[in-house]
């Protein structure tokens, strides 16, 4: 388990990085585009490639940020109940995290196999949409993994 634990922090800084190259591939181009409004030349489909990159930067960020356990938690009751009702408390919601993630790049992936099926693309550019799509549910499948693995560890400190 430890293995796999290693494993996914790889990938999940990994793909953290890719987020952040997006993030700066929209800063960049909006910048871009701002200037050249000023001189009359704006870049086709700005809104449409920010908007997908945007898909790209938050889907691949979460995982990292599930791993360093950068969410909002809201722990004004668990931190009254004992140890091992918090451990449950955690490790149900940790499982229903993962459930939802695995739900959510379930359906990703039939969606992009959609859009890639109907051939469907951005109205200015005309980029394909799938690919983004599917970065949607490399992301998800990323933090189902991820909480799937702090659920197992939750469980195992329950039976000590």
């Amino acid at each position: 388990m430890l293995r796999l634990e290693k494993q996914l922090d790889t990938f999940s800084n990994v793909f953290n990085w890719l987020a952040a190259g997006a993030i700066l591939i929209m800063m960049l181009l909006t910048c871009a585009d701002v200037l050249l409004r000023l001189f009359r030349h704006p870049i086709p489909g700005t809104y449409e490639i920010v908007s997908l990159m945007g898909a790209v930067g938050v889907s691949f960020a979460l995982a990292y940020t599930t791993v360093q356990r950068g969410h909002i938690v809201v722990e004004f009751l668990t931190n009254r109940m004992s140890r091992k009702v918090r451990l449950i408390v955690e490790a149900t919601g940790e499982f229903f995290s993962a459930v939802l993630f695995g739900i959510l790049a379930w359906q990703s992936a039939l969606y992009a196999l959609d859009l890639k099926r109907t051939g469907e693309v951005s109205l200015t550019v005309e980029i394909p949409i799938y690919p983004f799509v599917f970065s949607i549910t490399i992301g998800c499948l990323l933090v189902c993994l991820v909480i799937a693995v702090d659920c197992y560890k939750s469980v195992k400190r329950i039976r000590t």
